[in-house]
């Protein structure tokens, strides 16, 4: 039987090659699934196109668990709290994300209301982890806010108020989602089998997301290119790839350490949404990006 490989191998005294490079990459990733979801929702709904993405990777999985002897956790409360957390971090954020686009949110506006969530974690990581939250950590996380707020605030003021609040609220419930799901993840299961894990992480997510399909959406698929090329770079590159970094990023740091790198998301997206479909960076944008960047270097450990 092969050796587990679980969130915690990088714990040791003798870490990755290249596990420095883990967090940037996690990033840009991560950044790349709000560009995948704009690729494939003009073909089909959200949460038909997300039951879909979630099918294939728990099939992929579970080939990949058969193949390797990957063990599965060993007390049924452990495989409930790795469901609940996959509940949250991929069905609930996911799912809100997803939403929040195909209602219209640009896919930047969609980031920054993503990228509350490092104020959030801190104000929660003292009272959950005993994490103590130094000034020079607050002060980083408030400038991280400011530079995302102005990387995006051009395309907030492009829609009427009342427009922005019935797409911003899918992202919103995004937002707690994931907020929720990290947290949960790190003070409950934060060690497990990757490649079981992502089996038990991903079938609640199926279920629910699939019986939510059935009541709202028809569930007509398009089969064009873009929507293959999409469902394939999110299966692959996100779900299996991006979720991968994300559990073991969980295990090896604090929750605000973690949480800090989500306010790189809107830049990078900004940036990639610039070179793919010519989203102007005007000079307010690009001094958030500066802003964003330097709060993030003063809220790192």
């Amino acid at each position: 039987m092969s050796a587990p490989v679980t969130s915690r191998d990088t714990e040791d005294h003798h870490p990755a090659p290249g596990a420095a490079l883990w967090p940037l990459l996690f990033v840009l990733l991560w950044s790349t699934g709000f560009i995948g979801a704009r690729y494939g929702l003009p073909y089909a709904p959200p949460l038909t196109f997300l039951a879909l993405r979630y099918a294939i990777v728990i099939v992929i999985m579970l080939a990949v668990v058969v193949l390797a002897r990957a063990p599965w956790p060993g007390s049924r409360r452990a495989v409930g709290h790795i469901a609940v957390s996959g509940l949250l971090i991929h069905g609930v954020y996911l799912g809100g994300v997803f939403i929040a686009i195909d209602h219209g949110l640009p896919a930047g506006v969609t980031a920054l209301v993503v990228g509350v969530q490092p104020l959030i974690t801190a104000l929660l990581a003292g009272w959950l982890f005993a994490e103590r939250v130094s000034p020079r950590q607050w002060l980083g996380l408030g400038l991280g806010f400011l530079g995302v707020a102005l990387v995006v605030q051009t395309k907030i003021t492009a829609f009427a108020a009342e427009q922005v609040w019935m797409m911003l609220l899918p992202a919103v419930v995004a937002l707690l989602g994931i907020t929720a799901g990290t947290l949960y993840q790190k003070r409950f299961c934060p060690a497990f089998d990757l490649r079981s894990g992502a089996v038990i992480q991903y079938l609640p997510c199926l279920i629910g997301t699939a019986l939510l399909a059935l009541a709202f959406e028809d569930m007509v698929i398009d089969w064009s290119a873009d929507l293959i090329f999409a469902l394939a770079w999110l299966v692959l590159v996100l779900s299996i790839g991006a979720i991968s970094l994300l559990n073991m990023l969980i295990s090896r740091g604090s929750a605000v350490n973690l949480a800090r790198l989500f306010y790189l998301t809107p830049v990078s997206t900004a940036l990639i949404a610039w070179a793919m479909f010519d989203e102007r960076l005007g000079p307010v944008a690009l001094a958030g990006m500066g802003l964003a960047a330097s709060g993030v270097w003063l809220a790192r450990r």
